[in-house]
Parts: C-alpha cells; structure tokens; sequence
C-alpha cells in the first residue's frame, strides 16, 4: 500500500490517503511562525496497523527540519512516536514538558 503525505493548510494538518485518494489519516497542528504544534493524530481504523501513523509522524518531521521550525509534540501520538527516533531531537522544543 502507497500513502502520501501533503499538508493541507487550509485545515491546518497534514493528511495521508491511499494511491486510490482515500483519507487513511491526519496530524492536526497549530502554526505561529517558525514554531508548529503538532495536537493531534488520527488514523482512520480500516488503516490501523499498516504504518499510517508512523508515515505520517515521519513526514510532519521532516516537513519541520527542511523548514527550519522547532516543534512542540502536543499529541501523545508522536510524542512517543520521537522517543523512539532520537534522530528528530535537535528540532523538538525543550522547554516544553510532554503531555501525558
């Protein structure tokens, strides 16, 4: 299966869909100048446990490197989704406490 990645800034999120266009899920987030706040991740159920989620945490990480932002994980989606790829650390906000 092929998902694709784009951000859809008119809703503010970043949507994942199938090679056929179907929605398979989405990260919502909150952007004020070089910071963006990742506050949510939901991936639709008949696409849970085929990687949507975790495509989808790679791509809004690395959308946020190649733009230079700092990111804030609000969503315990991809909070636990960075402790797990250390690689991301240099762009995550430090003064900020994980929401649990």
């Amino acid at each position: 299966m092929s998902i694709t990645v784009t951000d859809a800034p008119e809703r503010e999120r970043f949507e994942a869909r199938d090679e056929d266009g179907n929605l398979a899920g989405f990260v919502t987030y909150q952007l004020t100048g070089p910071i963006i706040v990742y506050t949510h991740t939901e991936v639709d159920p008949s696409f849970e446990g085929k990687g949507v989620g975790g495509t989808l945490a790679r791509a809004v990480m690395d959308d946020a490197k190649a733009r230079s932002r700092t990111v804030v994980p609000i969503c315990p989606f991809i909070s636990g989704w960075l402790e797990k790829h250390p690689e991301y650390n240099d762009l995550v906000a430090r003064s900020t406490r994980k929401v649990k």
